[in-house]
Parts: C-alpha cells; structure tokens; sequence
C-alpha cells in the first residue's frame, strides 16, 4: 500500500489574501477591480464637476455611485418608505435614493464663527437644514443633490474645510482630543502633527487604495479622550524619562462585527517623529492588508495574524528603516473624556463642554452657534468623539452670556446623566444598513430616564449607545449600555428589538482598560419596553453595586437574572 501519512503528501497552496506584499495585485475581487481600474479613485472630482453635476444623479455609473465618490465624502443614502425587513435584501441600486450623505471631515478642526456660518449656509441651503455630529468628529450633511456639490465644496474650500477621504478605503478623519493646545493639565498638544501629517499626505493617489478605511487619533490629554483602543494608530501622550514628552503608539483595534481592541506597539515617538511613523504604518497596511475577503480587510486582522513583535519588526526594517524607542505606556486616565462644562484652560481663559441631543444639529443651530462664539469674543469649537462641542477660548467674564446663548439652540454645560452619556448612529432615517430608527428614538429614552432618574446621584453617567445595525458605528460593545437594533422574531411575527451589551468601556474615568460588554443569552428588548428596562438595570445597580464600584464592573460580576 503506498505511503498516505501527512510527511508523504504534497503541501497544499497557501490560498491568496490579496496581499500587494505577498500575492501581487492582481483584484480577487469586485471591489478591488474598480479600485484599480481608470486610475485613482480620486479622480472622480473630476466627472462630477464636469459631468454629473451638469447630466444630473442617472448619468452616473454604478462604480462611481456605490464607490468612487465614497473617496470625496459622497454616499448614497437610504430611499424613502423602504422599512427594516428589507434592509439585508436589497441590492445597493434598490436601497439608494437619488440623496446624497456628505460627510465633512474636520480632523479636530477648532471652528471659527465664520466656518460655522458657512456650514450653516450649506445647511439650509443644500441640506433641508440637516447637520449631525458623528463619534468620529465628522459633520454629515443629508439630501444633497449632485447638482450642488461643486458649490458645497467651493463654500467648504473657502474657508479651509475639504470632505476628500473622508469616506472610502483611505485614511479617514482624525481624531483629535477636543481640549488639544488649551488644557491646562494636557501632557502635549498632538495637533500641529496632525496637521502636518494632513498637509504632506491626505488626497496622495499613493495611498488613496488602502484595503479598507484606515482610523487615525491622537491626544495629550491625561482623560484619554479619543478612543485610543479602537482606532488603526493612536498617539497617546505620554512623558520618556529620557526624551520628554511624546506619544506611546497603539495600533490596529476596531468594533463593527468582529470586534479587536488595539495593542501597544511599545514604541514611544517624538512629535517630530509623528509624521514618519504614520506614513509608515499606512503604507504597510496599504502592502500587507488582506485584500480577498472585505469583511477581514481591516488592519486588526493582519495584527490578529503577526503578533505585536513581528508588527513592529515589519514596520521598523521595511519602512522606518530604524528602530523605534521603547518608552512608558499612559498612566490611569484622571478625568471625563466628554469634557462637559466649564474648565480652565492653560492661558487663563474657560473652555466650555456643551450637549447636544444624540450629536443631531441643524443649520438653525449652527448659525446661532456661530453667532454666540462671535460675541463670545472669537471663541472656536471643536466637536468630540463622544458626539458632544467643546467651546474653546471663553473670556471668563463671558461665560454666563455664551451659556444663555446656546441654552435656546438645544446646547447645554449642564445635561442631565442620560442626555450627557448617550450617543446614536444615524439610524434608518438615512443609513442603508439599519434596521431600526436610532436619533429620535435615543433622544426621547435619555429624556425619559433622566425624568425618572431626577435627583438621584450617578457619577459617572452610565452611557448608552444606540445603534441601527450590527457594524458599530457608537461603540455599542464599549457602552455601559449598548443597544444594537435588529430583526427579531417573535410569537407575532418578524419585528425589531435591541441585543443589549451591557458593562462594557473604554479606559476612561479611571478604568485600567478596555473591555467589551456582556450579552445576555436570549434576551431582546423592544422600543417600548426600553426604558423600562435601563431602567429597571440601572436601579438594580445602584442598590447593589459593593462601594465604589462601577457599572461595568457590576454588570460584569453578577448573575444574569440581574440583567434582565
């Protein structure tokens, strides 16, 4: 009988990932063929200022429709009437109106009055009013027309704001701690590298064809406030006992459906050295990011597949070309990330915290914003990753008038727990992928809890996350509170309800670190019977929690009839 053991058999082919560094460039599969075809995908500027927006929305391709225009901020968003139980049956062409989302990417721009003004003008004039925050400190205008978006961009150029990658397979928007140059007790101020990283490469056909959207933040400040853990390359500001100030790098986390907190490289670097070491780290993910299957084109994946020590061998020899220096990691974070109310900043002026409803603005909102800050002295303000404005350069004798300005826009220092700590996606009013309604409905839960919660101490807020579909986008497994709305079924039929992720969190707020939410086997609960639940959970909590002790640790140590 011939030899049939495993030493006498022939290997089998290591299958392609689509990697450029190891499998060449050939596409595997649709995705990365339109990428590669006609040249960069940002040269689709080009066809809709001299095309599109001239033939209008049905002279447009489905490669530049559904992809190409991603590259400048452009996504279809979902048609009218068309309700959740289709949301996982229809094609791309049946989901899409003839509506743009178009997403301005500030990269942790602190707004003057005059570009707060010219937002608000596209607002009203291109966008049925419609402004949103988003926890990446984005602001996405809705039913933009292809016939104006020459115009919204030579508004958003004029006064130095720009939508390009601020959607597709590029390096998104940067995260930018909100209180970066101002706060009294920041370690070091990571925006000028932001900046300069932003000036030498954003909009390089180079890197404009990553395997998927490359997440980049930064901050000096010691509450830790952008996220670090979930993002592709985080600087968190820390202090070399050699070298001084500058940033312990993390790389490759992110959520959506296969979730991956990031690692510490264990390397330290300089803000001079900022600049190099992002390039670098794009240009690996660009080379070795799996390219075969789009739902492991993530930069986690690859890290998920190496290991921390071969990571940063890969990036010293084949891109740095030296070493990096090893350095501390961050210290226990000291204070709230979402940095609401009144504080001091470093040259003896305030920066003031304000709350939004659920990151939901308007142009109405932004016009009077842009006025207050105006009499406020030429104040700016920045977004924060926790969907929430941060008022920057208060006079200390203006504070009280800049309070009762933005008290009437819906903007408030002094949110109750809920409305403070809650955070919502975009929901199916507009986003293809959703299967429920998310802003309205988020809104209305933290209004009623807060009533129900009325004088009654919870420090720190427990926050609650309220996302339409499984991918993620306000960090529903990192929430105390996460409530991921799907199809569910019941003895009536098919209807929605929300999976709840409870305990989970970021290191913030003294938590040593991240840690993601427990789910509580079968157990589903519908818009109706939400708030009745936090409720119910919350109110468990406080009688039972040992001490000090937090949500998440609570929710993570008892039983799971608790929990329900």
């Amino acid at each position: 009988m011939a030899n049939t053991t495993s030493a006498a058999m022939p290997s089998r082919p290591r299958r392609s990932n689509g990697q450029w560094a190891v499998d060449g460039r050939a596409p595997l599969n649709p995705n990365e063929e339109f990428k590669q075809a006609g040249g960069s995908p940002l040269a689709v500027r080009e066809r809709i200022e001299r095309i599109y927006s001239k033939r209008g929305f049905d002279s447009i391709p489905s490669d530049d429709l559904h992809g190409r225009m991603r590259w400048w901020g452009l996504y279809t968003q979902r048609a009218e009437g068309i309700d959740g139980h289709r949301t996982g049956t229809l094609g791309p062409d049946e989901l899409s109106g003839r509506h743009f989302m178009m997403r301005v990417r500030l990269d942790g721009a602190a707004l003057t009055g005059e570009q707060l003004g010219v937002l608000a003008g596209i607002s009203r004039d291109f966008a049925r009013g419609t402004a949103d925050l988003t926890d990446r400190q984005n602001l996405q205008f809705h039913w933009v027309e292809i016939e104006s978006v020459p115009e919204i961009w030579r508004r958003l150029e004029s006064v130095g704001l720009r939508t390009v990658e601020a959607c597709g397979d590029t390096p998104r928007g940067f995260l930018l701690s909100p209180v970066a140059g101002v706060a009294a007790d920041e370690i070091i101020d990571p925006a000028p590298m932001l900046a300069e990283i932003a000036r030498r490469y954003l909009g390089r056909p180079e890197l404009a064809n990553l395997p998927r959207k490359f997440k980049t933040a930064a901050t000096g400040h010691p509450s830790l406030d952008i996220a670090h853990e979930i993002n592709d390359l985080s600087y968190v500001g820390v202090v070399h006992p050699r070298l001084g100030p500058g940033f312990d790098l993390w790389v490759a986390g992110g959520l959506s459906t296969s979730p991956r907190l990031g690692e510490r490289l264990g390397a330290f670097c300089t803000e001079q050295e900022g600049p190099e070491v992002w390039y670098a780290m794009v240009r690996l993910f660009r080379d070795y990011g799996h390219r075969r299957l789009r739902n492991r084109a993530r930069l986690k994946f690859l890290l998920a597949d190496w290991g921390v020590e071969k990571f940063r061998r890969v990036l010293e020899d084949e891109y740095l070309g030296r070493r990096l220096t090893d350095g501390p990691a961050p210290a226990l974070s000291v204070g709230n990330p979402d940095h609401i109310g009144v504080h001091d900043q470093k040259d003896g002026r305030r920066y003031v915290g304000l709350a939004p409803r659920v990151g939901r603005l308007s142009g109405e909102v932004l016009a009077g914003l842009a006025d207050a800050v105006e009499v406020a002295g030429g104040a700016r303000v920045r977004p924060t990753p926790l969907q929430k404005l941060v008022v920057l350069d208060v006079a200390p004798d203006r504070v009280t008038d800049l309070l009762a300005r933005v008290e009437p826009l819906g903007l408030t220092a002094r949110p109750g727990p809920f409305r403070r700590a809650t955070m919502a996606c975009t929901g199916i009013e507009y986003c293809k992928f959703a299967f429920v309604e998310t802003k309205a409905a988020a809104t209305a839960l933290a209004a009623e809890l807060d009533s129900r919660f009325e004088g009654v101490g919870i420090d720190p807020p427990i926050g609650l996350a309220v996302n339409g579909c499984p991918n993620s986008c306000v960090r529903i497994q990192l929430a105390d509170i996460g409530l991921k709305g799907q199809l569910s079924r019941t003895d009536g039929g098919e209807g929605f309800a929300y999976q709840v992720h409870l305990g989970g969190g970021l290191a913030t707020m003294g938590r040593p670190e991240a840690g993601f939410g427990r789910t509580v086997r079968g157990l589903r609960v519908t818009a109706d019977e939400v708030a009745d639940y936090v409720e119910r959970v919350v109110r468990r909590y406080l009688a039972g929690r040992d001490g000090d002790e937090t949500f998440a640790q609570w929710s993570h140590r008892v039983d799971e009839a608790a929990l329900r």
